[in-house]
């Protein structure tokens, strides 16, 4: 990828606070179009990077494009192409949510009544309409988080930073949430999401950068994190036929005290092969599926390899 086509680099970025290294080494690649997940624990370094892609803080060594641009160089011009996110919604408690847009539209120089209009816009793309011209202090924290999305598209940004956009959200709005994050990306735009939710990364993202200790460990598409080995369940009507028939069948698998078994398999075709071996063999199956999401099970296992 190409600093001028619009989406995210860094390489070898590291970031101090005093003796604290928060960032070691970071390579990232987000691409126009394409939602990148970035996942890893808590101290991973998740948020103090999206801070120095945001242009909030200076990285102290290596090299930050976004959007072609350095932040902490070209600072005005990096922020008018970028969306920022951050994982708690600050603003003036004071300010109406439409206010809060509209005082943001200003800041990025927007003519009044294109901040009103897209003000307008953007409450009902989050489902606020109705809370519109309440303040800020009296909405809960997930439509804090929806205005807070909502903020961050003011100035139609082409890259998005989110961290922990689904915080506080209900089920209805983490769905629409996931919507709206394709239908961005889909649109062109670079996403770089930040999630402790794997599950719903899943869902949503096409690419994943693993951080661990300040450090880039692994990137991945989700598609390649689906096909590699990882576990699968399966449930029959007689835990004891399934047991019996994996024995035989000289699988290793671990049984489950609900009755289920757990098997390593490498991608759907083994997961279909299986699936056919047992039925063949007469075992009542009534379910096979992913232990768990493919990014979930992706730093499930590299975490057990760095231990």
């Amino acid at each position: 990828m190409t600093d001028d086509e619009g989406g995210i680099r860094t390489r070898g970025v590291r970031r101090a606070f005093g003796t604290v290294q928060a960032v070691t080494s970071v390579d990232l690649d987000a691409r126009p179009g394409r939602v990148t997940a970035l996942v890893g624990p808590n101290g991973s370094g998740k948020t103090t990077l999206l801070l120095m892609l945001a242009g909030l803080l200076a990285p102290d060594a290596g090299e930050v494009r976004v959007a072609g641009l350095d932040p902490a160089v070209d600072g005005r011009a990096a922020r008018a192409r970028i969306g920022w996110m951050p994982d708690v919604f600050g603003t003036w408690e004071s300010l109406t949510a439409r206010e809060v847009l509209t005082t943001v539209a200003a800041a990025y120089r927007m003519a009044p009544d294109d901040g009103a209009r897209r003000a307008v816009e953007l409450l009902e793309l989050v489902h606020l309409t109705d809370l519109a011209d309440s303040p800020a202090h009296v909405l809960s924290r997930g439509q804090k988080q929806r205005l807070g999305l909502a903020r961050a598209l003011v100035h139609d940004p082409d890259v998005l930073l989110l961290d922990e956009p689904a915080s506080g959200l209900d089920p209805r709005s983490r769905v629409d949430l996931r919507r709206l994050v394709r239908r961005l990306a889909g649109a062109g735009k670079t996403v770089l999401i930040s999630s402790h939710v794997l599950t719903e990364l899943d869902e949503m993202a096409d690419d994943a950068v693993f951080l661990s200790q300040g450090r880039t460990v692994r990137s991945q598409s989700v598609d390649d994190a689906a096909a590699e080995l990882r576990a699968w369940r399966i449930a029959a009507l007689s835990p004891g036929a399934l047991a019996d028939w994996l024995t035989a069948a000289g699988i290793t698998a671990r049984l489950e005290v609900d009755g289920s078994a757990l098997v390593d398999l490498d991608g759907d075709e083994a997961a279909a092969a299986l699936l056919r071996d047992a039925v063949a063999a007469d075992v009542p199956v009534v379910s096979l599926a992913p232990a768990g999401g493919a990014l979930e099970q992706a730093y499930l296992r590299l975490e057990e390899e760095r231990r």
